[in-house]
């Protein structure tokens, strides 16, 4: 404590007395000068600089991106190359072991050098009043105020002085040291040391060289002028680097033969160019940016990173996360293999597909045959058939939320919708046996405007196939996707009811008619619900049956698995971890078994409590998988759209086939199984050595 109160008394004598020349040099006056030095704060407040965030894949090993406004890492000193440590020492502060944040031998100097300049034209600036001016910046809540911590004036100088020795007086020599090197800026967008090493020579600071260290050392003075990447001449950067050397040899921290080496050593650097943001994926997993934004999307929407988007993505940019998503790259690859293999990346059709793990919501895949980049020069061209011209596409290049999340409205689901008609009805007690007669058309109770589904007011759709006719029950209805079955179904149990269980499992309304037809006013006569009139994005469709394959527990979609700050703790809200999975039971374990017998009628699998009729619309899906599966394939009027979303107990993936441009650009024929067999591999892939789960049958009271 006596030491402390000495070093105290000095440092303040020190600083009265190198009041008189900064006050004379600012023109101020001697007394104008202390009365300045009084009313300038007394301790340092620090805001802890920004750092980058890091993103991996769910192995915690395979970058995704990063996020960053000053690329940072804080390490400690120990995981720094020694070299550094006397390297920035010799290069900006060779008494920073002998003073107590205020040089004044320096002071002295400057002092003389500056009457003679009749200006600032030194600083005396120790490296621990450098590190008072970094964290004076980085805490500026004001344009005035980082501009009062950079501005070069004698008052700038004494608070300095002031704030220095009160860090000297709190911190190790150590912890200033540690610090400064961890706020500097080394050039190249470079923030602190670890960015340095890494952006200069792609390694970690624990490696680098002597050679390497002296050349850091010395950009810190001006980052712009000795940056050795900006040009082919490095004469300037050579220059300074060795004078970095001089003053290491000088202070003895190497020896002459070290500094003889290290002179005539040319520089070598490895650059990098650290990724940020989402378009800044790899080009090698380009098609992993449409995930990102998904996760980004995400992010913008917890409370727990701020009160509004912008400030949560600032937290994003600033906080310094170790984030690992749910991505699987194993499943991501066989997704791109299976869809690409069927619609390369130049056809204005998107085909994409989402895995989604049942019991967590885990988003572990979104593939789609687009790249996610915003260069759309070379992009092709599409009829828009709202304007009648000819424009450019969005393929294969685009960043539009193609899968899920943003503001994408999604595509028209056609019968996928069925299972929230079947769910709701199994829930109002009406079991799976329940038999409607179904004739190739049905007249049904709703009315509707006039079309080519109506029969004068009435809305009066009709099955695809003349075969569905006859008796129906749920089993037969859905595994052969029967229109008029379940538009009685639908009757029977209520219109708004289907509509309220699609949003119970994650459905949200984008579109202006979609929000206007589901509001309690409308859902009870929106009888075309059903027949999926409605948009849905993959991620949700792929969501709806991950819960029937967790037996009714519903889980948020949820594109992480861990989120750390950069202490190494977990991100927490309101003590929970953010990154756990959101799940409750939102249908009971019956109606989601039962639902899934009947969906076992879809693939071939077959069901274990009821006759099928005979056959089902996706049986291929159960000849490719060869383990217990069940499904719903949905396509639009005239094949516009064309899905199939299937799951096992393990997995579930919906997969799709559009165009994005041009909704009224029909799919084909051709397309129409598409998805089907892309779901098909993709889960046969991801699932190849996996246990062979069974799906539980329901119980007599949903069955007969």
């Amino acid at each position: 404590m006596a030491l402390l109160i000495r070093a105290g008394l000095i440092a303040g004598l020190v600083i009265t007395g190198l009041t008189y020349p900064f006050a004379a040099l600012g023109g101020m006056g001697v007394k104008a000068g202390a009365e300045a030095l009084e009313n300038m704060p007394r301790e340092l407040i620090e805001t802890p600089p920004a750092q980058s965030t890091y993103v991996y894949a769910n192995d915690g090993k395979t970058l995704l991106t990063m996020f960053y406004e000053e690329h940072r890492k804080h390490v400690d000193l120990k995981a720094m190359s020694p070299y550094m440590l006397k390297a920035i020492v010799a290069s900006e502060d060779s008494r920073f072991y002998e003073h107590h944040g205020v040089d004044a031998k320096g002071v002295a100097r400057a002092f003389v050098a500056n009457q003679k300049a009749g200006g600032v034209s030194q600083g005396a600036s120790t490296l621990t009043m450098q590190y008072v001016r970094m964290a004076l910046q980085n805490s500026a809540r004001t344009p005035l105020e980082a501009l009062e911590a950079t501005e070069q004036t004698a008052a700038r100088k004494l608070r300095e002085m002031r704030l220095a020795i009160e860090v000297e007086q709190r911190l190790s020599k150590e912890e200033i040291l540690e610090r400064y090197l961890n706020a500097a800026y080394y050039g190249h967008r470079a923030y602190g040391v670890y960015a340095a090493a890494q952006v200069f020579f792609s390694k970690s600071p624990r490696d680098l060289t002597l050679t390497e260290a002296a050349l850091l050392a010395g950009l810190v003075k001006a980052p712009s002028a000795y940056d050795p990447a900006v040009t082919k001449d490095r004469k300037a950067a050579t220059e300074r680097r060795n004078y970095v050397i001089e003053q290491m040899l000088k202070m003895n921290t190497i020896t002459a033969a070290q500094a003889l080496t290290a002179r005539r050593t040319k520089i070598k650097l490895k650059l990098s160019n650290p990724p940020n943001d989402c378009v800044s994926v790899s080009s090698k997993h380009n098609d992993w940016g449409f995930f990102c934004d998904y996760f980004k999307s995400w992010w913008r929407e917890q409370p727990a990173f701020g009160r509004n988007p912008l400030e949560r993505e600032e937290n994003l940019r600033r906080g310094g996360y170790r984030i690992v998503t749910s991505i699987d790259p194993a499943i991501q690859r066989y997704a791109m293999k299976n869809i690409l293999g069927k619609q390369r990346r130049g056809s204005p059709f998107a085909h994409g597909q989402v895995v989604v793990q049942p019991g967590t919501g885990r988003v572990l895949s979104m593939a789609v045959n687009r790249r996610y980049s915003l260069d759309q020069e070379k992009n092709g061209r599409h009829s828009d058939w709202r304007q009648s011209r000819d424009v450019k596409g969005n393929y294969p290049n685009t960043v539009n939320p193609l899968l899920g999340g943003g503001d994408m409205a999604g595509y028209q689901a056609g019968s996928t919708f069925k299972i929230f008609t079947m769910l709701a009805a199994l829930e109002a007690g009406m079991p799976l046996s329940t038999s409607f007669y179904s004739p190739q058309r049905y007249v049904s109770r709703y009315i509707t405007s006039p079309g080519p589904a109506t029969c004068g007011i009435q809305w009066c759709p009709k099955n695809s196939s003349e075969s569905m006719t006859g008796n129906q029950n749920m089993w037969s209805g859905f595994g052969k996707s029967v229109n008029t079955y379940f538009v009685q179904l639908e009757q029977r149990v209520g219109a708004e009811k289907v509509v309220r269980m699609a949003e119970r499992l994650g459905l949200r309304w984008r579109t202006p008619i979609d929000r206007k037809l589901a509001t309690k006013e409308h859902a009870s006569e929106w009888g075309a619900f059903t027949l999926g009139v409605s948009d849905a994005t993959p991620v949700e469709t792929a969501n709806v049956f991950a819960t029937l394959a967790a037996e009714g527990k519903y889980c948020e979609p949820l594109p992480v698995v861990s989120i750390r700050n950069p202490d190494g703790s977990h991100a927490l809200y309101q003590k929970h971890l953010i990154a756990a999975p959101r799940c409750h039971q939102e249908v009971k374990v019956n109606v989601a078994r039962a639902a899934t017998d009947a969906a076992r009628c879809v693939t071939g699998y077959g069901s274990a409590r009821g006759g099928c009729g005979g056959w089902g619309t996706s049986e291929m899906v159960y000849g490719i998988l060869g383990r217990p599966v069940a499904g719903k394939s949905g396509t639009t009027d005239g094949n516009k759209t064309a899905w199939f979303s299937g799951y096992t107990p393990q997995l579930a993936a919906s997969a799709f086939v559009a165009d994005p441009d041009n909704p009224e650009h029909v799919v084909g024929s051709g397309r129409a199984t598409m998805s089907k067999y892309t779901v098909a591999q993709t889960l046969r892939d991801a699932l190849k050595g996996e246990p062979r789960e069974n799906f539980k049958p329901p119980t007599d009271k949903y069955v007969w």
